[in-house]
Formats: C-alpha cells, structure tokens, sequence
C-alpha cells in the first residue's frame, strides 16, 4: 500500500497545477456520481480542487481530467501524507459505505478541518455524521427528489430551499400579474411572496422595482415561504 500510494502522489505532483500555498481549496474524497460532479464543477470554476479515491477503476477513469490522488481516506496516514491539513474545506462524498463515511469525516475532525461537509443517504447516517464533527451534512438524492416533486407537482421552473422553508422559484406570472407592474399586483400583500426578478423574452433577468411591469411571457424569480409559494404558483 505504502509503494502504492508512494508512486500515485508523486505522478500528481506532476501533473496537478502548484497551490497557490497552505489554506486555501477543496479536498473532495469520493468520486461516486456526487463527489465526481463536485470535484468535476470545482476545476471548471477554477478552484484549487484534489479529490481523493480508493477504487482503481473510477481513479483511472477521472485520471487526467482532475487533480486526484489513489488512495484511501479512512487511513489517517495517507490523508496526512497527501496534505489533507493543507485544506479549509473537505467534502467527505462517500456514501455507500456508512462505515467508510464514518471513518473519513471522523479523521478530518481529528485534523481539524476548518470546515467539513458530508454526504448522508438518510437522516440516521447525516445525524452520526453531525455528532461525529461534520460542519455540514447534505442529502443530494433527498433534496433532488423533494426539488423535482415541487416541479412536476405543478407551474414551477426552478425550486431552492433555501433554509427553514425559505424558498426561491422561477415560474410564470399568473394572469393577474399580466400587463400590470409589481406595485399594481400587489403580491407582497396578497400572497405574501416577493418578486425579485423578472426576464423578458431574450433578454437578461432584471431586477424587479415596483414599476416593473410583467407580461404573460416573462420568467419572475420569486421568493417566500413555501407554501405560500405553492399557493401563489397555483393561480391561473
């Protein structure tokens, strides 16, 4: 393992662009369909990424594509010897594993990585994960399907939850809302949600001012609580 792990770092050091010095990129360990998609984004952005991967055939299958290290993040060792300390934010993307999950996000607190953010498949494994250390836990394939219920359940384009039930959506305006502005449609008052942009057909989105007027064809960003923007997207 040591040989192994030895002759993988030394071809990353190679190949990977030089950090720009301690403190600063994301270490993503697991290139599972979450993790890949992560670590794949990050590098496009331009941030300073390495991602961490113990199985041979999905290292070989992102060799080239990002900075990446063979080598497996439930020993502690190797996560020292690849610089894991050297990193503000790790994101642990394990999450077949409940034992390796554990494992990893245990050895990054033991490091004290400044922030943590960990995949979790259901709410016992994200609360082991919480009182392990993990700054953050996410539930993609949960969130996903409470975002698409949103969508095909009715007029809505796009849904974000933001936290506690703050929300933002991308919809259509209902035929209230049609050829009147903001102010004239008084959905703050109504509904108690709030537009905050508005996209003409091939335009940008703009922000919304109260004389903004909205025809049947724009987009409208919209925000507030959930259900009250449930109900406000079910207007004609």
């Amino acid at each position: 393992m040591a040989d192994r792990y030895t002759q993988t770092h030394a071809s990353r050091s190679a190949t990977t662009p030089k950090r720009s010095g301690a403190g600063d990129g994301v270490l993503v360990v697991g290139l599972g369909r979450f993790g890949s998609a992560l670590a794949a984004t990050l590098d496009r952005l331009g941030q300073d990424v390495l991602a961490v991967e113990r199985n041979a055939t999905l290292a070989q299958q992102w060799a080239g594509r990002i900075p990446l290290v063979e080598a497996d993040a439930t020993n502690p060792e190797a996560l020292e010897q690849l610089g894991a300390r050297d990193f503000p934010v790790a994101v642990v993307g394990v999450g077949s594993s409940l034992e390796a999950s554990v494992l990893i996000t245990g050895n990054l607190v033991d490091m004290g990585t400044p922030q943590i953010w960990a995949k979790a498949v259901s709410a016992e494994h994200g609360r082991i994960l919480q009182r392990i250390g993990a700054h953050h836990v996410v539930f993609p394939e949960a969130d996903a399907g409470n975002r698409v219920a949103h969508l095909v359940s009715g007029k809505l384009m796009d849904y974000i939850e933001v936290e506690d039930g703050f929300t933002i959506v991308k919809m259509r305006p209902p035929k209230e809302m049609q050829g009147f502005t903001v102010e004239q449609s008084k959905v703050r008052t109504r509904y108690g949600v709030t537009v905050i942009g508005v996209k003409p057909p091939g335009q940008e989105f703009i922000y919304a001012t109260p004389q903004t007027r909205i025809s049947a064809n724009d987009l409208l960003v919209v925000s507030g609580h959930s259900e009250l923007l449930e109900r406000f997207a079910a207007r004609p």
